[in-house]
Parts: structure tokens; sequence; C-alpha cells
């Protein structure tokens, strides 16, 4: 084999780790730019970016998955680490075409569905819950890490440094691929040639979504997703540059918030999380989730004082405890064969979500018209130089954030209809076929080309 050893979840945890630590590191200099490029409509322009992207995404992540099936791990993982790396460096040398290329990579920006293919490749059933954990538990480690370090060099020596730094360590985390990792794709499970041919239905990135009404169990969960995805999406892709503008926080406060957030998150999801499972059971612990995600998006939408955002964002760290549940649920009730049909039709809703979240809470605070075009101001002055909020009369004073009231009644609906998922003996557990294979097929989130059930998921890093 190529590469460092055999293949383990640690390499995919080092990519992991790597990629989004140098996209953290641009958080501070991606919003002063973002803001400097398009003044007049920031949010707007804000979720338009993010959306095309996250739709971009959607539409290519069944054909890279399936090509990986093909071709192998490796040789995506590079291809996807490079070409979300590739619009870094053009932060100071043309914002325009940086903002235009962070777009157009969302055509490989699927980063996360060659991962945790990798993962099942060499993982077995039982550990499989654990490795996924220390993926997602090592991506939220590195934005926890990286805003605050972004924040302080370029505060104390300028964004270019900053973006230097950050093209640095995609440059490492390239090499890391090429160097160290082995490839994860047995042989025997590859075709013959590599020039197999590669199926419209599996490349089709509708297809899993076509498959949600034939249970209504499936059709339930899809729902939930659906409706509660849909506004963290958004509020993923604008929620620091709302931080800046709107609330004035200054850029280290806004790095210490992503800090304090994230470890939370990180206890919620390792700790918290497996005791409300073992103590009130699984449907509950969604229920519960999706409850505390409405009282930080309501916390969110009324909040005009920063203290609100912070206990907000510890709710929030709460409320990240709701999409592990729900993939256990559908792993513990569906047979082997059909982890990766079901899994996908999820994944492939929250991909959807990745691209129609942030152009909905753009268009919406262009709507309601949350700009602010004096950003020096709001470093200077703090809460005082808020235009938008210097009206009494203004229905900003009373909602600042109108697209996080939005987001929690959709949430709200999410709720009403995870009342009705039962929680035991659900209709995905058909009693056939129980295949038990130690490849990336009986993986939940890995992009499958084995066949025509429509093994393609998209999970989507939308911080980025």
């Amino acid at each position: 084999r190529q590469g460092i050893g055999e293949p383990s979840v640690y390499h995919a945890v080092v990519v992991i780790f790597l990629e989004f630590f140098a996209w953290g590191l641009l958080t501070t200099p991606m919003l002063t730019v973002l803001h400097q490029t398009f003044p007049q409509h920031t949010f707007l322009m804000n979720g338009l970016i993010h959306g095309v992207k996250g739709l971009l995404s959607f539409l290519s992540a069944p054909l890279i998955g399936a090509l990986s099936d093909v071709w192998g791990r490796k040789s995506f993982l590079l291809l996807t680490v490079f070409f979300t790396c590739a619009p870094i460096p053009l932060m100071k040398i043309s914002p325009w075409w940086y903002f235009a290329v962070i777009s157009m990579s969302g055509v490989f920006a699927v980063t996360f569905s060659v991962i945790f293919a990798y993962v099942a490749d060499i993982t077995q059933e039982h550990e499989r819950s654990t490795a996924y954990g220390l993926v997602s538990a090592t991506f939220a480690a590195s934005l926890v890490t990286s805003p605050a370090i972004g924040a302080y060099l370029s505060e104390a020596y300028g964004d270019t440094l900053v973006v230097v730094l950050a093209s640095g360590v995609a440059l490492l985390d390239i090499g890391f691929i090429l160097l160290a990792v082995p490839e994860s794709l047995p042989e025997e499970m590859r075709p013959v040639s590599w020039g197999a041919p590669i199926s419209w239905e599996q490349a089709d990135p509708f297809a899993s979504l076509r498959k949600v009404g034939q249970d209504s169990t499936v059709l339930l969960i899809c729902i939930t997703v659906f409706l509660s995805y849909l506004p963290e999406a958004g509020q993923y892709s604008s929620f620091f540059l709302y931080l800046r503008q709107v609330i004035g926080f200054s850029s280290e406060t806004v790095a210490a918030f992503i800090g304090v957030v994230g470890i939370l998150s990180i206890l919620a999801q390792t700790v918290v999380l497996g005791i409300l499972m073992r103590s009130i059971g699984n449907k509950n612990t969604i229920l519960l989730g999706l409850g505390f995600q409405i009282l930080q998006l309501a916390w969110y939408g009324f909040g005009s004082q920063p203290w609100m955002m912070w206990a907000a964002g510890a709710v929030a760290a709460m409320s990240s405890i709701t999409f592990p549940a729900i993939s256990a649920m559908v792993s513990r009730n569906a047979d082997p064969d059909q982890q990766g049909v079901v899994q996908g039709m999820i994944t492939g809703i929250r991909g959807l979500c990745n691209g129609l979240g942030p152009a909905l809470y753009g268009f919406v605070f262009y709507l309601f018209h949350v700009e602010l075009n004096e950003m020096a101001e709001v470093e200077t002055l703090g809460k005082a130089s808020k235009p938008n909020m210097a009206n009494p009369t203004d229905e900003s004073s009373i909602i600042p954030g109108p697209p996080f009231l939005f987001g929690a009644c959709s949430v709200l609906l999410s709720l009403l209809v995870a009342l009705f998922i039962p929680e035991h003996n659900l209709a995905l557990r058909s009693g056939s076929h129980k295949k038990h294979s130690n490849g990336a097929q009986t993986h939940p989130h890995s992009p499958q080309a084995g066949g025509s059930d429509g093994k393609e998921p998209l999970l989507e890093d939308s911080s980025v």
C-alpha cells in the first residue's frame, strides 16, 4: 500500500482536522472581506454564495461517491480537499474570484462523504458509531481552536499572514494525503477494470429522495430532518457575520464564542448524548434536542444583547444532539442491507438544506433590511453605532434576527412531526437479506455505488 501503515480512523481524523483548521483560521478575515466586497447586501450575497455551493455539493456528491467506489477513496480525498481549499489564497489576491471559486468549489466540497466511506471501509459495524463520533468531534475541535488563533494573528500581524498560514495548512493536508494516507478500499471490492460504467441511477442526486414516500416512517424522519436542518444550515452560513454586524461582537469575541460553543457541543455529543439515550430513550432524545433548537433560535431572534447570544449559544450546544440521535435511531432499526438507502435519504435531505438554508436566510435578512454599512463603527463604538437599532419604532429593535424566528417555527413543525415517529419496530426493518459485510455498503454515510439502491448520501461541511 502507498502511505504510512495500515488505513485507520486516525488518518481520516488528521485529514478532517487540517482542512477545517485552515478554514477556521479565516473566520475573521472572511467576515471583513465579505463586508468590503458586498457592502450593500452583505447577508443576501453571503446566503447566495453558500447556497450555490451547497446545491452544487448536493448534485455532485452521488457521482463522486460512485466514482470513489471504482477508483478508491484516496484519490477522491485528494480531489475534494484540494478543491475545497483552493479558494483560500484568492482571498488576498482577488476577493471577487475568491467568492466565485467558493461557490463553484461546491462541486467537490464533499470531503465528509468520502471520509465516512473511508472509515466504513476499515471498521466493523459495531465500531462505526464510535469512529464517526471521533471524526465529528475532531471537526468540532478544529473549529474550537482555529478562529481564536486566526483572530489573534489578524489583530497582531494583519489578515495577509492569516491567509498565508491557512494556505500552508491546506498544503500540509494535501501533502499528508499524498504521502501518509493509505488506500482503504480493498482490491476485491473494486470492479475489475477502472473503466467500470457508472449508471445514472448511481449518480442521480434525487434517486434517494424519490424513495422517501415509499415508507411512512422514513417519510416522517425525512420531514423532521428537512424542517430542522433547513434553519440550522442557514444559521451556520450567516451567524458569525450576524454577531459582528448586528450584535456588535468584536472579532476576538466571535472567536471566543465559537470556542465555548464548540467545547460545549463536544461535551453534549459525547457525554450528554450517551446519558440521554440510556435514560430517556432514542425518540425522547430527538424531541429534547429539537426543543433546545427551538429555544436557541427564538433566543437568537429576539435577543439584542451580547449576554443573550452567549446564553443561546449554550442552548445551541445542547441542540447538537438531535442528528446523532436520528442517525442512531435509523441505524438501530434498519437492516444492514438497508443502511445505505435510508441514511442516504436523510443525508441527501441535509445536503439539499445546505443549499436552500443559506439562500433562505440571506433573503429574509434582505427582506427585513437587516444590514449594517459602517462595520468600522461597530468595532469602534459598539452597540451604540448600530443604525438598525437606533430607531425604536424600527421592527429590528423588536426582532433583530427575523430569520431565526422563521427557523424556530420550522423546527416547531419538525417537533410535531417527530412526535409521530414510532420508536420501536420501525418499518425500516424488512427481515430479509441480513448482509453483514465489512465493506462500505453497510455503512450509513458512505456514498455507495454497489447496486441500484440509491446509496448516495451527502454530508456537507457547511461551516466552510
